[in-house]
C-alpha cells in the first residue's frame, strides 16, 4: 500500500426530517445570505423547498433561490448564478437535490470566490484559490457529491464536459433523510445504485499493491448496494435500503475505500464524461455503458485482480485460472447491470455512433490527443476509440 491523507470534514446530518435543522446548521456559518441552489418542479411539487425556506426565516437568515439545474449541469447556469449571488452579496451557497445540484452549487462557489472565468479551473488552465462555503440536502443516492472533493460541470460551447476536484469545495454540512428518495423514478435509482459502485470499483482497480482493509470495505460496500437497490426498486419506501444506498453513497466518494492506493483508474468516468457531455445521458446509465468494454479491454494487463473482484464481490466459484474467472465475474456484473435496468451498451441508451462520432469522442476524450486516460492501463485516443467501438452495440 501507499502513503494516504484522508479528508472527510464535513458534518453529516443524517435521518429522518433532518431537513428541520438546516436552519440552525446554516446560522452556524455565520453567513449573511444564501443561496438556496435546486434543480426542477419536483423540490417544490414535494413541498421540500417550503420546509427549507422556513427553517431559514425561523433561523432569521436572509435567502434567494436559483432553479434549472439539469443533469450533467450547464456552465450557462453557474454564470448566472455567480452574477447573481454577487449582484445580492451571497455568501452561502445551500445545495438542495443530487450531485447536479451540488456540482452547479460547487462551481459557483468557485466563481464567487476567485476573479478568473470559472471555466477556466475545470479546463486546467487555473486553480481555484478560495470557494464559498456550501451546504447540501440530498434528495438522490448517487454522485456522492455530498462529501467528496470533486465537481463536473458541461459547458455548451462545444459540449465539453470537465471535472474538477479541489479540497476548497467540500460542504461544511451534508443532510441527508432517507425519504426524500422514495419518490424517484426506478431508472433514477438504479442509475445512482450504478453510480455509487462505479465510484467504488474505480478506486478498486489500481496497478498498485492494495490494503486488505481497504479492499474488504470496498467490496462490501458493491455487495451491500448491489442488495439495497434490489430491495429499494422491489418497495419504492423500504426505509433501510434507501438509507443504506444514500450513505454507500457517501461513502463511496469521500476517499474511503480508495485509502492507500494511487487513487484509483478513473477511465470509465473519462469515457462517460464525454457521452453525457454530446448526448446529456444519465451518468450512471452511461458508466453502466462502457464498463464492461473498458473491464475486457484492460483485464489482460491483470487477471488477478478482476479474479479477486469476481470472487469477492460477484460471488464467482473460482475457474481454472484467473482470466477465466475473470471474465465470469465481468460477466456476472453485466447481468446484474441489466437486472436492474441499466444498459451494457451505448445504444441502449437510444445512441447509434457513427464512425465520426466514436473519433470525435475519442479526440475529446483524450484532450485532443494530448493525454492517455485510466491507471490500470493506459489508454491513448486509439484505445479510448477501440472501446467505444466495443461499447457501441
Amino acid at each position: 500500500m501507499q502513503n494516504f491523507q484522508y479528508y472527510a470534514p464535513t458534518q453529516v446530518v443524517f435521518g429522518t426530517d433532518t431537513v428541520e435543522q438546516v436552519g440552525s446548521l446554516v446560522r452556524q456559518q455565520n453567513c449573511k445570505k444564501v443561496l438556496i441552489h435546486y434543480g426542477g418542479g419536483s423540490a417544490k411539487r414535494s413541498g421540500l423547498l417550503d420546509r427549507v425556506a422556513k427553517s431559514l426565516e425561523e433561523a432569521g437568515i436572509d435567502y434567494i433561490m436559483l432553479g434549472g439545474v439539469v443533469p450533467n449541469p450547464r456552465l450557462s447556469l453557474v454564470y448566472e448564478g455567480i452574477t447573481l449571488c454577487k449582484q445580492e452579496g451571497v455568501d452561502f451557497i445551500l445545495a438542495v437535490g443530487g450531485g447536479s445540484v451540488i456540482d452547479s452549487s460547487k462551481a459557483i462557489g468557485y466563481g464567487i470566490a476567485n476573479d478568473c472565468d470559472v471555466w477556466d479551473f475545470y479546463a486546467k488552465r487555473a486553480v481555484p484559490q478560495a470557494c464559498a462555503p456550501i451546504g447540501t440536502i440530498l434528495t438522490i443516492a448517487a454522485a456522492g457529491s455530498e462529501m467528496s472533493n470533486s465537481s463536473v460541470i458541461t459547458n455548451e460551447d462545444g459540449w465539453l464536459k470537465r471535472g474538477l476536484s479541489s479540497e476548497l469545495c467540500r460542504c461544511k454540512f451534508a443532510i441527508m433523510d432517507p425519504t426524500l428518495t422514495y419518490t424517484l423514478p426506478a431508472y433514477q435509482t438504479a442509475s445512482g445504485a450504478a453510480d455509487i459502485m462505479m465510484h467504488t470499483m474505480e478506486r478498486y482497480f489500481t496497478p498498485v499493491e492494495t490494503l486488505p482493509l481497504t479492499d474488504a470495505l470496498a467490496e462490501g460496500l458493491i455487495r451491500s448496494v448491489m442488495s439495497d437497490v434490489k430491495t429499494a426498486l422491489a418497495d419504492p419506501q423500504d426505509y433501510d435500503s434507501h438509507a443504506g444506498l444514500m450513505w454507500a453513497s457517501s461513502l463511496s466518494h469521500n476517499g474511503l475505500t480508495g485509502c492507500g492506493t494511487d487513487g484509483g483508474d478513473w477511465a470509465s468516468h473519462q469515457l462517460e464524461h464525454e457521452l453525457g457531455g454530446k448526448y446529456d445521458i444519465a451518468h450512471g446509465a452511461g458508466l453502466c455503458a462502457v464498463w464492461s468494454s473498458w473491464a475486457r479491454t484492460v483485464m489482460p494487463a491483470n487477471p488477478a485482480r478482476f479474479a479477486k473482484f469476481a470472487v469477492n464481490v460477484m460471488g464467482i466459484t473460482p475457474g481454472a485460472n484467473d482470466t477465466e474467472t475473470a471474465n465470469r465475474g465481468i460477466d456476472a456484473m453485466e447481468a446484474f447491470f441489466q437486472s436492474i435496468g441499466m444498459p451494457t451498451r451505448i445504444n441502449q441508451m437510444g445512441i447509434d455512433l457513427t464512425e465520426d462520432d466514436m473519433r470525435e469522442l475519442a479526440h475529446k476524450c483524450s484532450f485532443m490527443n494530448t493525454r492517455k486516460i485510466g491507471k490500470f492501463v493506459q489508454l491513448d485516443r486509439e484505445a479510448i476509440y477501440e472501446i467505444y467501438q466495443k461499447a457501441k452495440a
